[in-house]
């Protein structure tokens, strides 16, 4: 980390041990939530349940994520960030207990559910990117969303074989303890990185600003509202994928390793998109890179599933994913703080978030539901694809002006 990376309050080890324990929360956190699909079937068959009720769980942790995300943003802003993961990962260790002692639907349902979903609110992204973007210095923000980002992918690609390995030999209740066990790592990584609430998260100008101001100037920036409805999309297309995709590939006869094979690659490809969406975002148009990377994902689903899967395809539709999955997350973050500034950053964020969760609510649920109906993902899939294409032409004409106040600001130094 250079000199010209971090902000000048802090030193250089202080700012790199920010920022890891803010990344190994992401690890976690996501890594966990992303590999909750590879029990989805062995989960069901052993407790008597439909693929839609397990599925429901994780619909249910879309909109509890989604829902709890404003307001752990606003609690965020403005006392810090410390009890809030702290609490999170608290909660967060709960759930995979309970889901991991479940004897039917429900208790899936609350642990996987309802209590992840509350506890990604407090750990996940809303939370780190408030974390580091008071540690770094303003024109490498995108840069830090990005590396931050990246570390879900890393979670994601280490716990799936933990997943795999205990599904093949002890089965899906005990990859859930081994889950239980890794995510107790996220209360000193909520503590070393909560370090950050001492740092500034304002400019003077910015110090009076209040709440109910910033999300009137929200409600009426077109391109906010236009970002946060494609956000919609990104959320329903990502957790149908990782809902899903291993029933549908146990449905065409794969071996369940490359469902596990696929998520191992999905989480490496996005380690170096995450940093490398970061790094254009501070150079280009966040809102063309943002645009660009629903249509290509788009394009990536409807070339998989038009054919038969083969471990070929499993292996470049994994690599394509990587590469478009969470690099949109230093871009939204980039973008909001482009539009709006810094001091309400995790409100704001966890706003669109909201959007996103319901999109991803409808991924999880209503995928399971049509194939209940019908038998197949042909439908699911399809949807997916017309509406990726529409959020991204959209995100791509949004407006990326910032607001009047900041204008002025400008305008004002």
């Amino acid at each position: 980390m250079s000199n010209s990376f971090h902000v000048p309050q802090v030193s250089r080890g202080e700012a790199y041990a920010m920022l890891g324990g803010a990344a190994l929360l992401m690890t976690i956190g996501m890594g966990i939530r992303q590999n909750l699909g590879l029990f989805q079937a062995p989960a069901s068959r052993e407790l008597g349940i439909a693929i839609s009720d397990f599925a429901l769980a994780i619909s249910v942790q879309q909109v509890a994520w989604g829902v709890s995300q404003p307001f752990t943003g606003i609690l965020a802003d403005r006392y810090g960030t410390r009890w809030v993961s702290l609490i999170g990962a608290l909660i967060y260790i709960a759930g995979v207990v309970l889901t991991a002692t479940a004897t039917g639907q429900w208790p899936i349902v609350l642990g996987s559910g309802v209590m992840i979903g509350v506890a990604l609110a407090c750990t996940s992204s809303g939370i780190t990117a408030n974390i580091a973007a008071r540690v770094v210095a303003p024109h490498r923000r995108t840069l830090a969303f990005g590396l931050v980002s990246a570390a879900g992918s890393v979670g994601t690609m280490f716990t799936a074989p933990i997943a795999a390995y205990f599904l093949n030999h002890d089965g899906w209740r005990a990859g859930l303890w081994a889950f239980a066990i890794l995510a107790l790592a996220m209360l000193p990584a909520a503590f070393i990185g909560s370090r950050a609430d001492r740092l500034p998260n304002s400019r003077v100008a910015d110090r009076n600003l209040t709440l109910m101001s910033a999300l009137d100037e929200a409600r009426r920036h077109s391109g906010y509202v236009v970002m946060s409805l494609a956000f919609f999309v990104c959320g329903l297309q990502l957790v149908f994928i990782t809902t899903h995709l291993p029933t549908y590939l146990a449905q065409c006869g794969v071996d369940p390793s490359y469902s596990a094979l696929m998520l191992m690659l999905v989480g490496g490809f996005n380690i170096l998109s995450s940093w490398l969406f970061g790094w254009l975002g501070d150079r280009y148009p966040k809102r063309l890179l943002l645009g660009g990377i629903y249509l290509l994902r788009s394009a990536a689903i409807a070339a998989f599933f038009l054919h038969p899967p083969t471990p070929l395809s499993i292996v470049l539709f994994g690599a394509a994913m990587g590469t478009l999955w969470l690099g949109v997350i230093p871009l939204v973050n980039g973008l909001v703080v482009q539009l709006f500034g810094l001091r309400f950053l995790s409100t704001l964020t966890g706003i669109s978030f909201l959007s996103h969760q319901a999109g991803s609510f409808l991924g999880a649920w209503g995928g399971g539901y049509l194939f209940d109906v019908m038998g197949n993902y042909d439908l699911a899939w399809k949807a997916a694809v017309l509406i990726g294409l529409i959020a991204g032409t959209a995100q791509l004409l949004m407006n990326d002006r910032p607001t009047e106040r900041l204008a002025g600001q400008a305008a004002a130094a």
